[in-house]
């Protein structure tokens, strides 16, 4: 038996022409046609996978991704076990702090960007 197709191996094969070069069975082609038109298909699938240049920039864009978060959670490790355990006690009072009561630290950050905004326009104006 070949493996590939369960059909006996030798001349009894349907898929393959008689060696004596005598006019193919019915089931014989039946058995041909269905190979080829699965060698069809894949081909067609295969055209069709390299002809999707969405499907492949979608990809592409998920490995990068994968990649970046792979990137910074390495830094963000790595920036962790520089830092001192004192000063990570601190910022996670004080992000814990802004999480319960974000008003003020809104209130900061508004008037920070003022202050960005009016030195930037001052500069330009010299």
């Amino acid at each position: 038996m070949n493996r590939q197709s369960d059909q006996p191996d030798g001349p009894d094969r349907p898929d393959e022409p008689r060696p004596e070069g005598g006019t193919p069975t019915p089931d014989e082609l039946r058995a041909q046609v269905e190979r080829t038109r699965d060698e069809l298909g894949q081909t067609i699938e295969a055209l069709a996978d390299k002809a999707d240049v969405t499907a492949q920039a979608k990809e592409k864009a998920a490995h990068v991704a994968d990649r970046i978060h792979e990137t910074a959670a390495h830094a963000a490790q790595r920036v962790k076990d520089a830092t001192p355990d004192p000063v990570l006690d601190k910022a996670g009072q004080a992000a814990t702090a802004a999480r319960a009561n974000p008003k003020p630290l809104l209130i900061a950050c508004c008037a920070a960007l003022v202050v960005f905004l009016l030195a930037r326009r001052g500069c330009r104006h010299r």
